[in-house]
């Protein structure tokens, strides 16, 4: 990323930049990746430096879409293939189906950390 981060929030957006299109990682998700820090501290990492990556692939863990950003996050579901269920509540906004979004972090074989692209 760069140098002017923090390190911890280099290397969440480091994270975040591997999610592949079409799959979400839950802040949570994105703490136990790092082994450090917890959801709370990845959302405020998100928050102030999250513009710079694709910050509708870190999510709620229950599915919910981002409050402020719904309209957005969920062109760019629609547009990324994301798994998505119908809306109940919340306006009847859908949710992220996240049992066929969620990414467990994995590389496919044959990708480094250097190499993976998550963003595009």
């Amino acid at each position: 990323m760069t140098d002017a981060l923090p390190e911890y929030a280099d290397d969440v957006l480091s994270v975040v930049d591997l999610i592949p299109a079409g799959r979400v990682m839950t802040y949570g998700d994105v703490a136990d990746h790092l082994g450090r820090g917890g959801p709370r501290q990845v959302g405020r990492v998100m928050t102030l430096y999250g513009a710079t990556v694709a910050w509708w692939r870190v999510v709620r863990a229950d599915g919910r879409l981002l409050p402020g950003h719904e309209t957005e996050a969920l062109a760019r579901y629609r547009r990324e293939g994301t798994p998505l269920r119908d809306g109940t509540g919340d306006r009847h906004l859908p949710r992220i189906d996240m049992t066929r979004a969620r990414w467990d972090g994995e590389r496919p074989a044959g990708n480094s950390v250097a190499g993976a692209e998550g963003t595009g």
